[in-house]
């Protein structure tokens, strides 16, 4: 059987630079066999149930049967029915974007594309369009500001499963977080900052993130840190008071104890002793999804205001905002210093690979 990478390998093709742009993904569909598809995909993964695998596997089977119908009502609340999952539709926006102000950036072409660490389009699928595009030097760009083993190191895995039955493996370069990157932090403080221009500045700013188990903490995974820099950068860019300002965590799953403390919880005590305006912000969620639009924006507040909380907003992901793109292209062409001149001359380095090919006899 012949090698793929033969098939399509083709001499006279010069090396462009590649950007994947990663983020967590979405189910196919609002239903609950989608559902079942994407969850057992998500929930084998050993860096989100790190449990023995069989021991995991008797569990995952339960809920296969009992998890995708009740998932699936809650993407039927977000779902677009003409375009579909909003951080899939989000996610494609960021990347058009991404190509459109890298068009002029470096001295080579610039192949961007999008890659979803579960579902559809898949990082595999997005590294083999790299591939037959001739990208020789890769940047990985997970859309996770806070590293976690269960986020960025699993795309990582991801990555390096696609790609380990390639003749040629590309140069790699991984963007491992961007929690404290000024840009970053800049567009965090301008989205509050415009919200609070559309109704009144609230006695309380959460900043909500995506919770992870304790023992990851404990066992040296950053990320709990990394959201509370993320936060106080933050909040001295916009000049908040001690209390004016909380980190929280969300979508807790399982029985152990998660970083604390909790958002739903937090939201209903400040129901019940009177704070009577709360604002929140998921700043390691790049996009809108399941847990902000469904969880943040209709549970939580449901939560709060039922406690006794009177005004509640929450305020977007950076999405595809303009200061937002732009704090994602000063991060790539961050990380890709040194390439430009690189791949210039190997471009001229492939003109003259395929003259002498074409010596030797070769017809592609």
């Amino acid at each position: 059987m012949p090698d793929s990478d033969s098939v399509k390998f083709k001499h006279a093709q010069e090396p462009v630079l590649g950007i994947l742009i990663t983020n967590l993904g979405t189910p196919d569909a609002p239903t609950p066999a989608a559902l079942r598809r994407y969850l057992r995909e998500f929930l084998w993964d050993p860096r989100i149930v790190d449990l023995p695998r069989v021991l995991w596997w008797c569990i995952l089977q339960v809920i296969l049967l009992i998890r995708p119908a009740k998932s699936a009502q809650a993407y039927q609340k977000i779902w677009d029915e003409m375009h579909g999952s909003p951080l899939l539709v989000i996610a494609r926006r960021q990347t058009d974007a991404l190509r459109a102000v890298l068009k002029d950036k470096f001295d080579m072409p610039v192949v961007v594309e999008l890659g979803m660490r579960y579902g559809n389009p898949s990082i595999a699928s997005a590294l083999e369009k790299l591939q037959q595009a001739n990208a020789q030097r890769i940047l990985v760009l997970p859309l996770y500001p806070q590293y976690s083993s269960s986020t960025t190191a699993s795309t990582f895995d991801a990555v390096a499963a696609a790609v380990q039955s390639w003749r040629w493996v590309p140069e790699f370069r991984f963007v491992n977080q961007y929690h404290d990157n000024a840009d970053y932090i800049t567009a965090l403080a301008n989205s509050i900052e415009e919200a609070w221009s559309q109704h009144t500045k609230p006695k309380k700013l959460l900043f909500s993130f995506h919770g992870t188990p304790k023992r990851f903490l404990m066992t040296g995974d950053p990320y709990f840190c990394q959201c509370q820099k993320t936060a106080r950068l933050v909040a001295e860019k916009l000049k908040l008071k001690d209390g004016e300002w909380q980190v929280v965590f969300q979508s807790i799953f399982g029985r152990e104890e998660w970083l604390k403390p909790y958002t739903i919880e937090t939201l209903r005590e400040f129901g019940k002793q009177g704070v009577d305006a709360v604002d929140v912000i998921c700043p390691g969620f790049s996009a809108d999804c399941l847990e902000t639009l469904e969880e943040i924006e209709e549970e939580n507040r449901h939560a709060y205001l039922e406690a006794g909380g009177k005004e509640y907003h929450y305020i977007p992901a950076l999405n595809d905002r303009a200061d937002h793109i732009q704090a994602l292209l000063e991060i790539i062409q961050q990380h890709c210093q040194g390439w430009n001149s690189q791949l210039a001359v190997q471009q001229d380095e492939a003109k003259r690979r395929w003259e002498r090919a074409q010596q030797l006899g070769a017809n592609q």
